[in-house]
């Protein structure tokens, strides 16, 4: 038997140093979210009801139910998806396959990463400026669900980018050397390939949609509306805007209403990124590499 090397032994007691510390910070970083988990359900449960669900805010919002909150955030993250998503990974498609790699190409990646970080109050006030007031949209949907695009636009961009840059060079090379175009390459090879590391970045602007207030309390959201919206060109309730109104501006809210608010809110964000994780996982598992 062979007996093991100092330096062996050494590099061995390293590595389970290491592993003692990122398992430590892995259980730091979990604790966090079980206690805040476990706080919303033990609060807000008892708001938890049917009604709650689909009833109308009554009482000056100090009872009641939240359905037209909950219906505006659902109308706000989809146009907001249709309206980021297509631009974003076109975006993602040019600079992968298109783009020449000069210096212009790496200013832009570069301010595509940069935008990322701005505060979500800019880009409320871009959306205010912008869709409000210079193309005549008013405050609604449309106004508020373009400014969420445009805040969440970077995230999708960068996913998809390096997603595309995942997929093996020879695949592309393949379909060349078979005649294949550029963009039936794209389309039938690339693509699909990248799809699972595309619907990274849509779960990741579906969880910030759904939880931004500044950006939709300025262009869109109400505190308070007695109607559901008709089209997108009306202003809608978020759940969101609503936590926010209940917790802070209205008085004599029972203690379960606001725990109630963000329970179902996170509940909502949880269960887009399940099923989306579903099917990256589903899809992932038929790659062949």
């Amino acid at each position: 038997m062979f007996a093991a090397a100092p330096i062996n032994l050494k590099n061995r007691e390293i590595q389970q140093r290491f592993q003692w510390l990122f398992g430590v910070m892995l259980i730091f970083l979990i604790i966090p979210v079980v206690v805040i988990l476990g706080m919303l359900l033990i609060k807000g449960w008892p708001a938890m009801s049917w009604s709650f669900i689909f009833d109308d805010p009554k009482n000056g919002m100090t009872a009641g139910g939240i359905f037209p909150a909950l219906f505006g955030t659902i109308w706000l993250v989809i146009v907001s998806l249709l309206a980021s998503v297509p631009l974003g990974v076109a975006a993602a498609i040019y600079l992968s396959e298109y783009a020449p790699d000069n210096m212009l190409t790496r200013l832009i990646n570069l301010a595509t990463i940069n935008l990322a970080g701005v505060p979500s109050i800019v880009h409320a006030l871009f959306g205010v400026g912008a869709f409000v007031s210079f193309f005549k949209f008013g405050t609604s949907i449309l106004a508020a669900s373009l400014t969420l695009a445009i805040m969440t636009l970077p995230v999708v961009i960068v996913s998809s980018w390096e997603s595309l840059q995942s997929v093996p060079r020879s695949f592309r090379e393949a379909c060349w050397n078979m005649g294949a175009t550029r963009w039936q390459t794209i389309w039938n090879v690339v693509l699909p390939n990248a799809f699972t590391g595309i619907l990274t970045g849509v779960i990741l602007q579906v969880s910030r949609a759904a939880g931004e207030t500044a950006p939709i309390m300025f262009t869109g959201a109400a505190m308070f509306l007695p109607f559901l919206p008709n089209s997108v060109f009306d202003q809608t309730m978020a759940l969101a805007l609503h936590l926010f109104v209940v917790a802070t501006q209205v008085p004599d809210v029972p203690e379960s209403l606001p725990f109630g608010v963000a329970l179902v809110l996170v509940g909502i964000v949880l269960l887009m990124n399940t099923v989306a994780i579903w099917i990256r996982m589903h899809l992932r598992g038929k790659k062949k590499w």
